[in-house]
This record gives C-alpha cells, structure tokens and sequence, in this order.
C-alpha cells in the first residue's frame, strides 16, 4: 500500500513539473518584446513593425543561422497580436488560447490535488465559474486603458451597452440568454457592445460607477447611465433609445419639408430623407442620425400618413419599399438615391459617408476646412481646393449660382470646390487677397493647396473678380487643366489663421445644457444610486447646511448680545435712525451695520473718562460740535453721514455742546497749530466764529485728534483736507470777507462730505495734533 501511494506521488510530481514547464516556457514568449511593441500599439503600429522585421529576418534575404528561427517568432507574434482575442487572451492569462485544450484541461483535472487525490471540478457541474460559462462574451471584454483609449472617444459616434459581471454571480447567469441576443440585435444595428469583470477591471469598474454586479449601463458623448429596469428585450431597446437625443430626427409632411429642405443654407448641411412604412423611426436611422449629426440633418417620411401624398408624388416614392434621398443646394431634385427593401447598417454607412458634404460646402470652421481641403500627403497625391470668396448680399447670388453650375459640371476626387464670406471669415479673405480694393464688393476665386498643418498653403488668384460670365469658365477651367501639369502654377504662398467657427453655440446656450445634464445626472443619482455613490453629494449638501444654520445660529447668538448690553444710567443717548442711501461711500475696512440707527451719546463730565481719557487703545471717539438750536438738525444729518461706519467697533460716537464747554473746545484747537491761530484780546473775529458742524476725532489712548471743518458753499476742495484749511479761513474772514455763519449757509451742508472724511480717517492719511494731556471737561 506505501509503494502505491509512492508511485502515485512520483507520477503525479512529474506531471506537475511537465505542466510547470509548458508554462515557464509559454510565459518566455512575448508577442511584444518580440515584435518591439508597447502593449497599448495600435494594429497599424503592430502591422508596422511586423514588415520592417519580416523583411529583415527573412531566410532567403538574411543569411544569419537562426534567421529562420527569428522568422518563425516574428510571424507567430504577429499572428497573435494581429487577432484581437488571442491578444486579449495573452494580455490577461500571459498565452494566446492555442495551447489552452490540455494544458488548462489537466490544470482543472488536477486542480484539487491533495494526499493522492483528486477532485474534478466538472464532476459538480458548477457553471459559476468564467471558464465554465459562455464564452460569447470574450470578444467583448474591456480593459481599462482600451476604454479611455478607444471606447471613450467611440460614444460620441455611437452609444455603447456595456455589462459589469463577476465570478460567482447568480443573478449574472439569470440574464445571460437576454444580453446575449439583444447584445447581437444591437451590434448588427451599429450599437458598441461591451463587457466589463469587475474581479480582473475591477478599476475600471469603479471609474464607471459599477458597485454590484451584474450592471448595465449606456455611455453615449463620455456620459454613463445606468439601467434600472427589469433585464428584458424591450426594455434594453427602450433604454438605448432613450439614450440618443430627441431632436435627431424631424418628422416631416407635406407642410413642413419645403422648410426643412431649406434650411440647407443656414445649417451648410446636405438633408436626408427616409421614406418608410412603420409609424415609428426605425431605431437603426436614428443610430445613423447620431452618427452623421455633425454633417447631414435627418428627416422621416411616415408613408402611411395622411399629409404625405405630395411628398411622395413629387419624388416618386415607392410606398412599400424603404427609400433614403439627399438633398443638397436644389431642393426639387435629390442629390443621391437609395432604395432596398432591408436596410443594413453598412448600406447606408456607405451612402452617408459619400454625400456628408454640399456641392459648393461653406467654410464654417477649422475642422471643416481640414476635411475639404487636406493637407497634401505626398508630390503624387495633391488635392486642390477652389475657394469662392464672396458675400451674403443679394448681389452676390448670380456669381455663387454660376460658381455652383462650374462645380457640378467638374467634380473630381482631386478638387474641391468651397465658397466662404469675407465678413465673417475676413482673416481669411485678407490672407489670400492682396489688393482689397480691387475685389472690394466682388467676388474671387482662389485655387489653393494646403502644405501643412501650421497653416502654410499655395495659391493662386484669378486675375480678375468673378463675374460667373462664360469667359471667367474658360479662364478658371484652363487653369485647372495646367494645375495637372504644371504644379508650380500656385506660385504664392502665405499661412492661415484657423477659421472662426460660426456655427458653435453661444456661451450661454453651452452652459445651460451642461447644467442640465448636470442636473439630469444628480437626479438619477437621487433615486437610483446606492449610497456609496451617493456619499460625496450628501456630504457636499450637509455640509452647506451645516455652515448655512451655523452663520445663522452665531450671528442670532451675537444680536441678542449687542441689544443686551444696556447703556449706563447716567447717559443722555440720542438715536437717529436712517435709511441707505446711495451715496454712501463704504471703507473696505467697516463691517456692515447691525442695527438701523446710530447710537450718539452725549459728552459730559460723567462719561468723560470713559468715553475719552480712558478710551482702549485702538479705539476713536468721533465727537460732533453743536448748540442747542442746531442739535436736531446735526445729529439727523451726522448720522446719516456715519452709518456706513457704525459697524466698526473701534469707533464711537458722540456730540459736544458749546453753550456748556466753549473753553474746552477753545483749548483744544490752540494745539492745531495750522487750522487755528491761539486767540488774543485783539482778534474779535476769532471770539466771534460759530463752531457748530466742528467734527473732532479723539484717540484717548496716543492723546492725539483729528479735525473736520464744515463745508463752505462753492469750495469743493477745502473740506476732506480740514485740517489744513482751518487758518486760511480765518485770514480770509478777518480781511472783511463773509464768515461762515448759520445765516450765510444752511445747517444741513454744513456735515456735506463728512462720510469721505471718515473714510480718510479710517485709512489714517488725515493729520494728527497732539496734545500733552487732556484738559478737564468742566
């Protein structure tokens, strides 16, 4: 029994190193390292190196020894890379699937082997696992760098199904027979198809938003969506459908195709027509539509409808077999005509493909400028592009029909006949025509070859303006025919500027559909979403709610504190409430205010410590200088003026009345040495002088003020400076001038300007007067 079980290891060892050795020796092959391609090379790239090293190693050109052995390496990783499903087979089990029957046949035999035994897998007939399931689904698998690469910049031709699946997943296996005929139905009508395993991409799976499997989600222009409906053949038509914009295809009757077919010239789009029998447009047109939306507008004739008689008898239309027409610049006659009863998808990729243009197409952008007139390739192949520069105008009309009849008449692969407006593309027209004033209100004709992508191209302009007469025919048709010839014909050369796109939608028109897809997107993510998806807009929405209450609850906090501060018993406080006026100037440095009027207490020997000699540092108190027959008029027109101000809480405010502290008042102006001379017993002008609408600004703390003179009538200039105005003015009054009094003025002006003086005031550039201490009050 010990030699049995001995024997039976040592056979079963050396089967595992045969089958470790086919490995080691499978994983030694790379396509890639071979060929000297990167893994994510295209198939013109891999095509590429295949014949630049084939025809280096070939046998009967490279006499080397193992050239032949190279030539067979080359040829097999060429064989691999060049077939997308082995090279998706290598790219994921490091082999192509061609030694896979055996091998990977006894690696399950023996996949369980333990103390002489083993277990076959297919003996439990689980079809859980990916090697056991259908393999219809391998040629659509996605890799990551594929679908940036490839599948991405795809969508915005065709809307892609793609299915997230996994490793042991019932409800995968439960919708298999659906998604495999409608992934079949679709394909055939242009729809991509694709399969993501969240277990190999699982990174894919989570930049696609793919939390739990399976899912299906469509990608249509870079946007996901997913489905949320029952796994069912109509609801995945209905949810592809839905997927493509709604205003791709027009219905079209006998009212509306004479409009439709005319919008050629505003649109610079041939239009196309399908007549058919069903009631609804056919999913696979629609498909078409998006396809081709960049260049053709699409239209559909329901046959069956009432209204569509004249239509049909106008264009011979037979009603029982599906017919597609393409108008161009005439609208009685179809440019091309095709008619089948089955329509396919390759049918009519190859008749959209070959009218995508007009006739005469206009040069509405640089994109289209790149496909009409290519850049030449190679000295052989040359393509040329007669340009008709010309105007909207209604005098233009004749020489663009004549133009358009040139162009029907001489259609050739190698030209290309295109017409723009000089005033919406006039770098265009200013580049390629020299004398303006001589084609100034014509047009002309310009036959041009593109050298490069920079810009540079060759040209050649007629001599004279287009007229469309029969002699300017001959001249530009003699000119083609020595353009085959002769290509130094285009002897100037210049750069163009890329053209404007006149076509693109205005800014705001941009923002607003992005905004509603946004909104569109975090509505779906509303409802259907699972909360991991949902976790950065919740946070995002409850953090705003959280900073929004908590402004609110601290500012109610901070209001509630400001009102229950009471003022002390012994003050006198006057309120002047206000409204806000425009011309306030606001300091950037002032707060906003919190309370509708301006709280002015009134400066008297109680308060005065406090309110001046005792002032925290920092902190101003701006006194106001009134009498009693002037109290009520100042204080309206002071706060009115220092409202804006009142949200700082360094500043305080107050008023002084010269009936109670002249002498006060007097001893404080000696120190401003410029604004106020020191009064003697000669100078009656100066006992005399009325110092209502005085503003002194106090900083208790450094001992120093600031001094605002009221307004004088007709000097605008003397006022925000007030401390340096002050001596001039009382020169001018003792030469016998007017003074400054309450009867040569009104009170109301006298505080004109003081917010701007609060301004400079704030900003520190007005002039500071010290004084040693300051005096006593009473």
């Amino acid at each position: 029994m010990e030699l049995w079980r001995a024997g039976l290891a040592w056979a079963a060892a050396l089967l595992l190193a045969a089958l470790g050795a086919q490995a080691a020796a499978a994983g030694d092959f790379d396509p890639y390292r071979i060929l000297g391609v990167g893994r994510s090379s295209s198939q013109a790239d891999i095509k590429k190196a295949y014949k630049r090293l084939a025809r280096e190693w070939h046998p009967d050109k490279n006499k080397d020894p193992g050239a032949e052995d190279k030539f067979i390496q080359i040829s097999k990783a060429y064989e691999i890379l060049s077939n997308e499903e082995k090279r998706a087979n290598f790219d994921r089990y490091g082999d192509a699937g061609e030694s896979q029957g055996y091998s990977q046949h006894q690696q399950r035999q023996f996949h369980h082997f333990h103390e002489g035994f083993y277990f076959d897998e297919s003996f439990f007939h689980f079809p859980f696992n990916s090697e056991r399931r259908d393999t219809s689904d391998e040629k659509y698998l996605l890799h990551f760098s594929h679908y940036i690469n490839e599948i991405l910049p795809d969508s915005f031709k065709k809307p892609y199904l793609i299915k997230i699946t996994s490793d042991w997943c019932f409800s995968c296996i439960h919708i298999e027979p659906v998604w495999k005929e409608v992934a079949q139905e679709l394909e055939a009508l242009g729809v991509g198809i694709g399969v993501v395993h969240a277990g190999y991409e699982r990174r894919l799976a989570h930049h696609l938003g793919a939390h739990s499997t399976p899912s299906i989600l469509g990608l249509i222009s870079g946007r996901v969506t997913f489905f949320h409906s029952a796994v069912l053949r109509e609801n995945l038509w209905h949810f592809v459908e839905n997927l493509l914009p709604g205003n791709l295809v027009e219905k079209i009757t006998d009212k509306n195709y004479i409009h439709f077919l005319s919008n050629w010239k505003r649109e610079n789009k041939p239009h196309v027509l399908l007549f058919d029998h069903m009631p609804v447009v056919p999913l696979l047109y629609k498909l078409a539509a998006f396809a081709y939306r960049d260049y053709l507008s699409f239209g559909y004739v329901y046959v069956g409808l009432r209204g569509t008689e004249e239509l049909s008898r106008q264009y011979n239309i037979n009603v029982y077999t599906p017919t597609m027409m393409v108008f161009k610049e005439h609208m009685d006659r179809p440019a091309d005509v095709v008619q089948a009863r089955d329509m396919k998808k390759q049918l009519i990729d190859d008749f959209l493909s070959q009218n995508k243009f007009l006739m005469v197409a206009r040069l509405t952008s640089q994109r289209l400028f790149q496909e009409l007139c290519p850049v030449k390739k190679s000295h052989r192949q040359r393509k040329h592009c007669v340009v008709l520069l010309t105007g909207e105008e209604e005098k233009f009309t004749e020489p663009y029909e004549a133009f358009l009849t040139f162009a029907v008449a001489n259609t050739k692969d190698t030209l290309k006949f295109v017409h723009t407006y000089n005033d919406r593309q006039p770098e265009l027209a200013d580049a390629l025509l020299l004398d303006e004033e001589k084609y100034q209100g014509r047009s002309a004709v310009v036959i041009l070859e593109r050298r490069n992508n920079a810009g540079k191209v060759a040209y050649k302009t007629l001599e004279e303006p287009w007229k469309g007469s029969q002699e300017d025919n001959f001249i530009l048709l003699d000119l083609l025919d020595q353009l085959r010839t002769d290509p130094g014909l285009l002897s100037s050369e210049t750069v163009l500027a890329d053209l404007n796109d006149e076509l693109a939608p205005m800014f705001l028109i941009r923002w607003f559909y992005s905004t509603l897809d946004y909104i569109s997107d975090c509505w779906d993510s509303l409802f259907h979403s699972n909360w991991r998806e949902m976790m950065p807009l919740l946070s995002l929405l409850f953090s705003a709610l959280f900073i929004l209450f908590g402004t609110v609850i601290v500012q109610a906090f901070s209001d509630s504190s400001d009102t229950g501060d009471s003022p002390p018993s012994e003050k006198e406080e006057t309120t002047a409430k206000t409204k806000n006026d425009n011309s306030f100037s606001k300091d950037s440095n002032s707060r906003i205010p919190k309370k509708g009027f301006v709280e002015v207490t009134e400066l008297t020997d109680i308060n005065y410590n406090s309110n001046l000699v005792r002032l925290r540092p920092g902190h101003m108190n701006v006194v106001l200088i009134l009498s009693n027959s002037t109290k009520t008029m100042l204080l309206q027109k002071f706060a009115l003026e220092v409202y804006t101000f009142t949200g700082s809480s360094s500043l305080h405010f107050s008023f002084l009345s010269l009936d109670k502290h002249l002498g006060w008042l007097e001893y404080l102006l000696e120190f401003a040495q410029d604004a106020a001379p020191i009064p003697n017993q000669y100078d009656k002008h100066f006992l005399e002088r009325d110092y209502t609408g005085y503003v002194l600004a106090l900083n208790g703390h450094k001992k120093y003020f600031c001094l605002f003179k009221p307004h004088r009538a007709g000097d605008e200039a003397g006022t925000l400076g007030s401390c340096e105005d002050f001596d001039s003015s009382l020169h001018t009054e003792a030469r016998g001038k007017p003074s400054c009094s309450p009867g040569s003025r009104s009170i109301k002006n006298k505080l004109h300007k003081l917010s701007f003086w609060m301004e400079r005031l704030l900003e520190g550039s007005l002039q500071r007067f010290y004084i040693p201490s300051w005096p006593a009050l009473d």
